[in-house]
């Protein structure tokens, strides 16, 4: 593979404001850090004039990008998703999408035939499944024919089609036959999330006993806080091991709800997410989604009847507007989709943070997080002129 030095660089996590830093890779792994100004040879040098480097973005919920999405259900869709992910500092992610009871689901078989392998940017890293499980009240854009009730049986179908590439899935606990559900995704190491739910405050608390430990976007699909019915904000505010996605674009969620959700459950447990959806990575403008017309219009996806559909912004955006609504830090806005990310999915050897030994998927960004270069697997995947 050949070997790679990224040199004049300040390191994301480096206390010296004004150091300069070479990064050395070499076959796919990071072999070297050393100050600015060591003598090593390397096949190819990538200067980063000064900027910041810093471990890749992991998207762990998006749909689509640069026009494709993962139904499409072609390898051709998941390479337009890779890089277009890789233009906004992505390096891995995970395709998030629904799984259909009695239709063929192509589009999973596609994707777990095509996880990890090189499809030209960010690297496919498993699958996402908002549900089938999930509350038909609080279901959001996902259709009906993608809803079913809780059953082992559908639940096989979704792992002979998936097996281990079968990341996450979003669950409603309250369902009937949600515990023996949440139960199943844990023994098979899959991430249990809650989502798209009609939960209570004691319905939600069940689902964490029973092994959710993750919150699919925060906020959306699920009931307001209320202070004499909390329903299930309160027990995830309250679950110091509970994950939370959160949609930063201020539009999902106003600023202010963003501000409220990373002081009141830490930015340990906070995960910055797209829910990116096909827009993403297009000029503003009308296009079909789903068959539907629909506006993408500064970030912000919608039919033209208003309703939101999703996310036009890339995660190094997401992440400056994270920044803007809580002043939490550029560092600390970036461990949302690094460290806490590759921790969440059992990445965190390999994944993550910049250390000798661990895979060499990187960004080049300059501090308003625009991305110079993305590099994975320790090759430049996306440049920008």
């Amino acid at each position: 593979m050949g070997s790679l030095l990224i040199t004049n660089c300040r390191l994301y996590d480096s206390k010296e404001t004004s150091g300069r830093s070479c990064v050395l890779v070499r076959d796919g792994k990071i072999v070297r850090v050393r100050s600015a100004g060591t003598r090593v040879k390397a096949d190819e040098v990538l200067d980063a004039q000064g900027r910041i480097l810093a471990p890749g973005l992991i998207d762990v919920h998006i749909q689509g990008a640069g026009g494709a999405d993962v139904l499409d259900a072609t390898p051709e869709a998941l390479a337009t998703i890779s890089r277009t992910c890789a233009r906004f500092g992505v390096t891995g992610f995970l395709a998030t999408t629904v799984y259909c009871p009695g239709q063929n689901n192509r589009h999973l078989e596609v994707a777990a035939g095509h996880t990890g392998r090189d499809l030209g940017g960010a690297h496919l890293l498993g699958v996402h499944l908002e549900g089938p499980f999930i509350s038909l009240e609080k279901k959001g854009m996902i259709l009906p024919t993608c809803i079913t009730e809780p059953s082992l049986i559908a639940l096989g179908d979704i792992y002979a089609l998936l097996g281990d590439n079968l990341r996450m899935m979003t669950i409603a606990p309250e369902l009937p036959g949600g515990p023996d559900i949440i139960k199943a995704l844990v023994d098979h190491g899959t991430i249990a999330s809650f989502g798209h739910s009609k939960a209570t405050y004691d319905e939600a608390i069940r689902g964490f006993d029973a092994g959710i430990t993750h919150v699919t976007h925060l906020f959306n699909a699920m009931p307001s806080l209320h202070h004499r019915d909390p329903g299930p904000l309160t027990a995830i505010f309250e679950r110091p091991n509970v994950t939370c996605q959160v949609i930063t674009d201020g539009v999902h969620s106003h600023p202010s709800v963003v501000r409220l959700a990373y002081h009141a459950i830490g930015p340990k447990r906070f995960v910055t997410i797209t829910d990116g959806m096909q827009a993403m990575g297009l000029p503003d403008g009308r296009y079909v989604y789903n068959g539907i017309k629909y506006e993408s219009k500064d970030g912000a996806a919608r039919y033209h009847n208003g309703t939101l559909i999703g996310t036009a912004l890339g995660l190094n955006q997401m992440l400056a507007r994270l920044v803007r609504f809580t002043g939490c830090g550029a560092l600390t806005a970036i461990k949302t989709v690094t460290e806490n990310t590759a921790r969440i999915l059992g990445l965190e050897q390999t994944k993550g943070s910049i250390s000798v030994g661990k895979d060499a998927d990187l960004i080049v960004l300059d501090d308003d997080f625009s991305i110079h270069a993305t590099i994975v697997a320790g090759r430049i995947v996306y440049q920008s002129r």
